[in-house]
C-alpha cells in the first residue's frame, strides 16, 4: 500500500497573544492520498488557513507530526523547507499575488526557473507558454496583470502554481475575489489540471457547492478538524452500487 501524501498526527499550533495563549490548531489528525481532492470548510478564524500554512512549512507546528511528500517538516530548517516547497508544492492565493511589473509569461516562467534550476531558457519559455495555454490564456502571455481581468489573473496564478507539476496544490479561497461564473471556470480548470497531473488538492472554500465536488469535505471549527459525512466520493460510490 502506498504511503499517504499528507499525514499529520496530533498536530497543534499555539500562539501567544499577550498573556493569552491561542490554540489555533488542536490535535489535527489528517491523511490525504496522492491525487486526492480535499475541501476544508468552516467559519472565518477557525484555523483553515493556519492548517495550510503548517502543511506548507510556512508555519511550524508547536507539537505533533507533519509529514508531507515523505518529508518530516519538523526536521527541516528554513532553507530545506524552501527547497521542499519548490519541489513539491503549488500555492493558489485568493488575492492572486502576481508580480505587477512582469507579464503573464514572466510570472509563470519565474516559478519554473526557481523550482528547476539549470533548465534552459527556451524550455522554461515553452513550458510557461503551455501552462498558460492550458488555462486558456494563450493570447494573453505578454499582458501585464493590470491589463487582465480578475479571472484572468487567477488563471495566471493557477498556471504558475501548476507549471512545476507539484505533488500538492494548496488553494486558499481561490474564488473569493471572483464572481460566480468566473470562479466556476477557474475551479473547473484547477480540477482538470490536477487530474491530468495527478496532483493532490487541499482547497479552502466557503462555497458549499464547490466543496461538494471534492473527494472529501472536512470541517474546521475552533481549530478542530472533522469529517463531513456527505461527500462527492461517497455519493459516487453509493450510485455505483445501485
Amino acid at each position: 500500500m502506498s504511503q499517504p501524501l499528507i499525514k499529520t498526527t496530533n498536530a497543534n499550533l499555539r500562539m501567544q497573544n499577550g498573556d493569552v495563549e491561542l490554540h489555533i490548531l488542536n490535535d489535527i489528525n489528517l491523511q490525504v492520498d496522492a491525487a486526492e481532492v480535499v475541501a476544508i470548510v468552516g467559519p472565518s478564524g477557525s484555523g483553515k488557513t493556519s492548517l495550510l500554512m503548517v502543511l506548507s512549512g510556512l508555519e511550524k507546528a508547536t507539537s505533533g507530526n507533519i509529514f508531507v511528500a515523505d518529508q518530516d517538516l519538523s526536521q527541516l530548517n528554513e532553507d530545506q523547507l524552501a527547497i521542499f516547497r519548490r519541489k513539491n508544492l503549488g500555492i493558489l492565493f485568493q488575492n492572486f499575488h502576481l508580480i505587477s511589473s512582469m507579464s503573464a509569461l514572466e510570472n509563470v516562467a519565474l516559478a519554473l526557473e526557481i523550482a528547476e534550476t539549470g533548465i534552459s531558457r527556451a524550455k522554461v519559455r515553452d513550458r510557461a507558454i503551455k501552462a498558460l495555454k492550458d488555462v486558456g490564456l494563450g493570447e494573453r502571455v505578454n499582458h501585464l496583470p493590470s491589463a487582465l481581468s480578475g479571472g484572468e489573473q487567477q488563471r495566471v496564478g493557477l498556471a504558475r502554481a501548476m507549471v512545476t507539476k507539484p505533488r500538492l496544490l494548496l488553494a486558499d479561497e481561490p474564488t473569493g475575489n471572483l464572481d460566480q461564473d468566473t470562479g466556476a471556470l477557474v475551479i473547473e480548470l484547477m480540477f482538470d489540471l490536477a487530474r491530468k497531473q495527478n496532483t493532490a488538492v487541499m482547497l479552502i472554500t466557503h462555497d458549499n457547492a464547490l466543496a461538494k465536488r471534492a473527494d472529501r469535505t472536512l470541517i474546521m471549527d475552533h481549530g478542530q478538524l472533522s469529517q463531513k459525512k456527505s461527500t462527492a466520493k461517497q455519493a459516487k460510490q453509493t450510485k455505483a452500487k445501485t
